[in-house]
């Protein structure tokens, strides 16, 4: 499971989701954007446009899709 947040989200606490992926251990894999909002947006001042935002995203996406799917695995 791809947990996407971002450290200004408003919708669900980061340690929260820490928490969670913690506890599902191997399944969960986290990607943190930092700055962005639940919708990935920054701050202006922050100097990031939204292609730089996305693209940690984008990267962590891309390797996921690309791993092994387990069909014995059950979720």
């Amino acid at each position: 499971m791809l947990f996407l947040q971002g450290t200004r989200d408003a919708l669900a606490e980061l340690d929260l989701v820490r928490e969670v992926c913690r506890r599902l251990g191997a399944k969960a894999t986290l990607q943190v954007v930092e700055g962005a909002d639940h919708s990935f947006d920054v701050l202006k001042l922050s100097g990031r446009t939204e292609s730089d935002v996305m693209e940690e995203p984008a990267r962590t996406i891309a390797v996921c899709g690309r791993a092994p799917i387990d069909r014995d695995r059950e979720f």
